[in-house]
C-alpha cells in the first residue's frame, strides 16, 4: 500500500505538534511495511502513484478540498481540530479582536485565511473555499472515506460544529517512548517546573510567569515564538521575575533530559487537541498541569490538575494541588502501552484496511 500524506505547506517551516504527528506516523507505518510520502498542501502530486490520501489539519479545509477533488481516490483526515475562538475572541487586542468577535468561529478562521494568502503567507489552494469555512469543512469531511480523531471528544467537536455525521476511528496521539522516559542517572530537581512549546498567546507563558510569580520554584519555559509573535516572547521576558528562565527548542534527547530534572510540566494553554509536551513530560517523571480547555481529558483525567487558562489563580492552584500529589505511575503505564507512535501506526493501518481492504 502506498499512502500520500498531505499537509499545510509551512508544516517544516513553521513546526508544531502536527509536524511531529505527521513525521512519527510515516516513520512507524513505513516500519509496519507501507510506503508513505510526506507532501506539502502546494506541491505538485502524482496522484496515479498512491492508493490512498491521508490528510492533516481540518482547520485548513482548502488544502483538503483541491486534493481531493484532484484525486479522487479514497482518504481520511486526521482533523487536529483546533478551536482558537476562545482565545481569538478574548486575547486578543484591536481591530483583530474586533473581528474575532463580530465575524465568530468560522468567520474569524475564514478571514485569518484570507489575510494569509493576501499577504503571501499561504497559498489559497481551492476556489471551492471562497464559499465559506465552515461549509468547506463539510464538504471535506463529507468526501473524506474517514476521520481519524486523536480522541472521542475530538470526533463530538467537529459533529456539533459542523452538524454533520461521520464514519471515523479514533486515533490516539502518541510520544517516542524510547526518547522519553524516566532516566535513573538524572536527578530530578524539586523546585523547578517546566513548560514546553511554542512561545505564544495562545501557550499562555506570561501567565504561567504571573502564577508562579510568589512560589518559591524555578521556572524553565523551552520554546521560540511562532511567526508574529516576537513580541509576545518580549512581553514574557519583560514581566518575568528572577526565577524565570527562557530557552530555545532543543533536541529530543535534550529536551527528556530537561524533563527528567524538572518535577512539574505546565501547560495553561487557550487550547490543546492533546497536548504533545505534557505526554512527553509524563513519560519522564513529571506530574501535570493542564488546561482543562480542548480534549485533554480524554488523555489525562484523573492524573493531571486541570486549570482555566484565563485565570492566574485557577493555574497557580492547579500548580500547588499538582506539587502536593503523587505522581501517577499509572499514566507512565498507559503511555508505554497505549500512546507510542507504533500503536498509533498500527492502528492507523488497521483503519486503512477497512477503508481499501
Amino acid at each position: 500500500m502506498r499512502v500520500a500524506f498531505i499537509s499545510r505547506s509551512t508544516l517544516f517551516e513553521v513546526r508544531g505538534g502536527d509536524t511531529t504527528q505527521v513525521e512519527q506516523t510515516a516513520e512507524h507505518l513505513r516500519a509496519l511495511g507501507l510506503e508513505v510520502d510526506i507532501l506539502l498542501s502546494n506541491d505538485r502530486i502524482d496522484y496515479e502513484k498512491y492508493d490512498l490520501f491521508h490528510f492533516f489539519n481540518l482547520i485548513r479545509p482548502a488544502d483538503i478540498l483541491f486534493h481531493q477533488a484532484q484525486a479522487q481516490g479514497p482518504s481520511v483526515i486526521s482533523p487536529i481540530y483546533v478551536d482558537y475562538s476562545e482565545f481569538d475572541q478574548k486575547e486578543r487586542r484591536g481591530l483583530a479582536k474586533i473581528i474575532a468577535i463580530g465575524l465568530g468561529k468560522f468567520g474569524a478562521e475564514y478571514f485569518k485565511t484570507i489575510y494569509r494568502t493576501f499577504h503571501g503567507q499561504d497559498k489559497l489552494m481551492s476556489k471551492r473555499y471562497i464559499l465559506g469555512h465552515k461549509r468547506a469543512m463539510k464538504k471535506a469531511v463529507s468526501s473524506a472515506s474517514m476521520l481519524l480523531p486523536n480522541s472521542d471528544s475530538e470526533a463530538q467537536r467537529v459533529a456539533q460544529d459542523l452538524n454533520i455525521s461521520f464514519n471515523h476511528r479514533v486515533i490516539p496521539n502518541a510520544i517516542n517512548t524510547e526518547v522519553f522516559n524516566v532516566q535513573p542517572n538524572v536527578n530530578r530537581n524539586s523546585k523547578q517546573i517546566i513548560c514546553v512549546g511554542q512561545i505564544e498567546g495562545r501557550k499562555n507563558q506570561h501567565r504561567l510567569i504571573e502564577a508562579t510569580r510568589d512560589l518559591d520554584f524555578d521556572v524553565l519555559i523551552v520554546g521560540k515564538p511562532s511567526p508574529n509573535n516576537a513580541d509576545y516572547l518580549k512581553l514574557c521576558k519583560e514581566i518575568a521575575h528572577d526565577r524565570v528562565r527562557f530557552m530555545d527548542f532543543v533536541d529530543q534527547k535534550e529536551l527528556s533530559r530537561l524533563y527528567n530534572e524538572s518535577i512539574l510540566h505546565v501547560l495553561p494553554s487557550w487550547f490543546e487537541t492533546t497536548g504533545l509536551t505534557s505526554l512527553e513530560a509524563a513519560a519522564c517523571g513529571c506530574k501535570l498541569v493542564v488546561s482543562e480547555n480542548g480534549d485533554t481529558k480524554d488523555y489525562f483525567d484523573g492524573v493531571a490538575k486541570f486549570c482555566k487558562p484565563g485565570d492566574v489563580a485557577s493555574i497557580r492552584k492547579a500548580i500547588v494541588l499538582a506539587l502536593e500529589s503523587d505522581y501517577t505511575e499509572s499514566m507512565f503505564e498507559r503511555i508505554k502501552s497505549e500512546y507510542n507512535w507504533r500503536q498509533t501506526a498500527k492502528k492507523t493501518i488497521s483503519a486503512y484496511q477497512e477503508i481499501i481492504g
